[in-house]
């Protein structure tokens, strides 16, 4: 991004972005911002993500320095996940996208509507 005051979403920023606010990874990242979680714990805490989908979120915050994986050495062997100081620094600005959201929902319900009614009076 540049220095100056304009903002550029860049390639790897929008990728980055996209790893990171998707749909579960912020599921996950509030889960581990609480507590290191195993595997099997995340799945009861998220229920409807997939074991699929889990472990590929998971590889790629991963990946990109948010949460870290410890594996002890067990019998069976255990995998627990934790967030990294990184991954800590998202917390504020999650929670202000999230209080966001939260104050403009009546307003983006009444453009969802009127959206939506204007496109089924045009035939679409």
């Amino acid at each position: 991004m540049d220095t100056t005051d304009e903002i550029r979403i860049d390639a790897p920023h929008r990728e980055l972005l996209d790893q990171i606010l998707d749909k579960w990874s912020l599921s996950v990242l509030n889960e581990l911002c609480e507590r290191p979680c195993r595997f099997n714990e995340l799945r009861r805490a998220i229920p409807k993500v997939t074991q699929k989908s889990l472990t590929a979120t998971l590889r790629r915050l991963e990946r990109n320095g948010v949460i870290e994986r410890e594996i002890a050495s067990t019998r069976p062997v255990a995998v627990q996940y934790r967030i990294t100081p990184l991954g800590k620094t998202l917390r504020h600005p999650i929670d202000v996208l999230l209080s966001w959201a939260s104050q403009n929902m009546p307003a983006i319900e009444r453009a969802r509507k009127g959206f939506d009614k204007r496109e089924e009076e045009a035939g679409f």
